[in-house]
């Protein structure tokens, strides 16, 4: 009890704000490296997923490609990705946009298959082209399930960046790896508090967004 009350006492001492190390720099470098790493996996993962999705073809080999990623611990790609690229924040976002990319494209399939046929029929009957459907019809209806692949990226993501402190001097890991080395503990706390936060925060904004975009069928084909 005495070291999370350090922590929080860590995290308001007013010594700990401003600069290039203070707490507000490092939530915005953390989000940024987030946003970053989720956008370039989105880039890559949402139109083929959407075009699995449509087509229904591929399906089997991506999805094995993406478990595949998956199974890669994310700790020993950054340390390669490191030993080749060298210290900085190329490293993390390539190991990042790989942890990001098998939500992503799990969600934007998913999404696509779960719209209703019905309405893609009748959109199909009166005349929408495939790219229509796919625009009009299928993405809208499937939207509640492709913001949930992002949400879970995102909320992968966000945790997992803590890493990119290891081989560079960015985001809210910094406080963890430094309090280890100088056995700060109050520091190592707040640092993860701050991540804990900084996630639910986004989980909570994201599960908004997703509950928003919950169309009804009249709604897409009007």
């Amino acid at each position: 009890m005495n070291l999370f009350a350090d922590a929080l006492s860590w995290i308001t001492d007013g010594s700990h704000w401003g600069g290039p190390g203070g707490i507000d720099h490092r939530i915005v470098q953390h989000l940024l490296v987030t946003f970053a790493a989720v956008a370039v996996a989105a880039v890559l993962a949402l139109p083929l997923g959407i075009l699995i999705g449509h087509t229904g073809r591929g399906r089997l080999v991506v999805v094995a490609l993406a478990g595949a990623v998956r199974a890669v611990p994310t700790l020993g790609l950054l340390t390669l990705l490191g030993l080749a690229l060298g210290i900085g924040l190329q490293a993390p976002l390539l190991a990042l946009v790989a942890l990001a990319f098998p939500s992503l494209l799990a969600g934007a399939y998913a999404g696509v298959e779960s719209a209703d046929r019905g309405a893609v029929d009748a959109a199909r009957a009166v005349g929408m082209s495939e790219w229509q459907l796919v625009t009009r019809v299928e993405v809208p209806l499937g939207a509640e399930v492709i913001l949930g692949g992002i949400r879970a990226a995102t909320l992968q993501v966000v945790a997992t960046a803590t890493l990119a402190a290891y081989i560079s001097d960015t985001g809210l890991g910094r406080y963890l790896f430094s309090g280890l080395k100088s056995r700060q503990y109050d520091e190592m706390l707040a640092g993860a508090l701050l991540v804990a936060v900084l996630a639910l925060v986004l989980d909570l904004t994201l599960a908004a967004l997703q509950r928003a975009s919950r169309p009804t069928t009249g709604k897409v084909l009007s």
